[in-house]
């Protein structure tokens, strides 16, 4: 039987719910704030069981708090997550039917292009594309602003991805859509990453760092051939 909530757990969750994602540090200060803060038992060690006690309260809600990874540079993050919605509905709360549209396409972009990207001049050119009615390119440019600040999608030098929250958050839509995109090493989705040339196997930026470090001849790990690519080195991996 799951123990009950209490204060520290409801300042968590609510802060979880407001923020939507945190990195991963920033999850176990937050963690340890509300456990001192509320004058209870804390470990530093405990944030996981902290975090599935919370969890089990929150599955007759369909929502759970799940841990995932940043594409690019394998750092953790805790987001909250709607379970029942495997479709993009639960943006439809803060936008309308033709922004939904525009952030539909430009994921599609996203998820068919070779690199994981897609760049602001081909998600501008959606503008005339769109329905129930069209959009001006001043109007996308705006938002995919407002993408951007509620964490749906990261933009840098003109190119946009998906963010962490957007593949935790929409990770069965995807699945659904592009069921081949999962790392041969984690088994996660893998939108930005290395592609063996040989059998497909695609596989994350962190992930291939450490799976090959100190490997003088790297070969893929599902066929076994070498792996052409050059191996990303990492400041920070955490798996």
């Amino acid at each position: 039987m799951a123990e009950a909530l209490n204060e520290s757990h409801r300042r968590f969750l609510q802060t979880m719910m407001s923020q939507g994602i945190l990195e991963g540090s920033m999850t176990r200060k937050l963690h340890k704030h509300c456990c001192e803060t509320c004058k209870v038992d804390y470990r530093h060690d405990q944030l996981d069981e902290f975090i599935k006690n919370i969890n089990t309260h929150l599955q007759p809600l369909f929502m759970q708090i799940r841990k995932g990874m940043n594409e690019n540079d394998g750092q953790q993050h805790y987001a909250l997550i709607n379970l029942a919605e495997t479709e993009i509905t639960r943006m439809a709360f803060d936008y309308t039917e033709t922004e939904l549209e525009l952030f539909k396409k430009t994921m599609d972009l996203v998820l068919e292009s070779e690199n994981g990207m897609v760049s602001s001049t081909d998600v501008l050119n959606l503008a005339d594309q769109l329905q129930p009615k069209k959009m001006k390119k001043k109007e996308v440019e705006q938002v995919l602003l407002r993408f951007v600040q509620d964490k749906w999608l990261c933009e840098k030098d003109g190119e946009y991805i998906l963010s962490t929250r957007c593949i935790m958050e929409l990770e069965q839509y995807i699945r659904n859509m592009y069921p081949e995109k999962d790392c041969n090493i984690c088994h996660s989705i893998t939108i930005q990453g290395q592609t063996c040339e040989v059998c497909g196997a695609k596989i994350h930026f962190p992930c291939a760092a450490k799976y090959f470090r100190g490997l003088e001849d790297p070969c893929c790990p599902k066929c076994k051939q070498f792996w052409p690519h050059e191996i990303p080195v990492l400041l920070f991996i955490q798996m």
